[in-house]
């Protein structure tokens, strides 16, 4: 039988976090975004973005960091590709501009590990799916979570207008109405990997 593989997830104690200047978002509304996606899209054409699963524990249960942007929309953190990024690199550079701290000594060692999703949005519409339509031979953007792996202790710089959340696996499964369906299936995508709890 194929061995899982393994993934330490250290406690969220042992992480530290601070604060740094607010991350303002580029749209005020889903309407605006989708029609800043139009405008790249016409330019560059499609949008690659990438984003990270960040694991911690706390209960001896996996939690996931989301990013809550005012009282209820959370998004792992993570974001858009320049043109031809490499797509480690590129998420590298998002998790430091969104969470690392104003110093080179207080950016976190991102280790990037597998893809466990390719998520695909084949129009200017909210609606994403885990495979691009047959129909579809000009999908408008395409998204791959990563796991990040982190070491034993961090220190993250959150944006001001930002929270940074620890939220348990139980929480996100199949919560479509709160999470959305790329967040809430993240616990499928994770199944195939053993956590090694580490406690201290």
């Amino acid at each position: 039988m194929a061995m899982s593989q393994v993934v330490n997830t250290y406690p969220l104690s042992n992480y530290s976090f601070g604060t740094k200047e607010p991350k303002l978002e580029k749209d005020t509304s889903v309407a605006d975004r989708l029609a800043r996606m139009k405008v790249n899209y016409m330019k560059e054409g499609m949008r690659t973005s990438v984003e990270a699963i960040l694991l911690v524990q706390e209960h001896n249960h996996p939690h996931i960091l989301l990013l809550q942007i005012g009282n209820t929309f959370c998004k792992l953190p993570g974001g858009r590709l320049k043109p031809g990024e490499n797509e480690v690199e590129g998420l590298k550079r998002k998790l430091t501009s969104k969470l690392g701290g104003n110093s080179a000594g207080l950016v976190p060692d991102w280790k990037v590990g597998e893809c466990v999703a390719t998520w695909w949005r084949p129009n200017f519409e909210t609606m994403m799916y885990p495979y691009c339509p047959p129909h579809i031979t000009k999908p408008k953007e395409c998204k791959r979570l990563f796991v990040v792996h982190l070491s034993e202790k961090e220190y993250f710089a959150v944006p001001k207008n930002l929270k940074l959340l620890a939220v348990p696996l139980f929480e996100l499964y199949d919560n479509v109405q709160r999470y959305g369906p790329v967040i809430s299936t993240i616990p499928q995508q994770l199944s195939r990997f053993q956590f090694n709890m580490i406690s201290s």
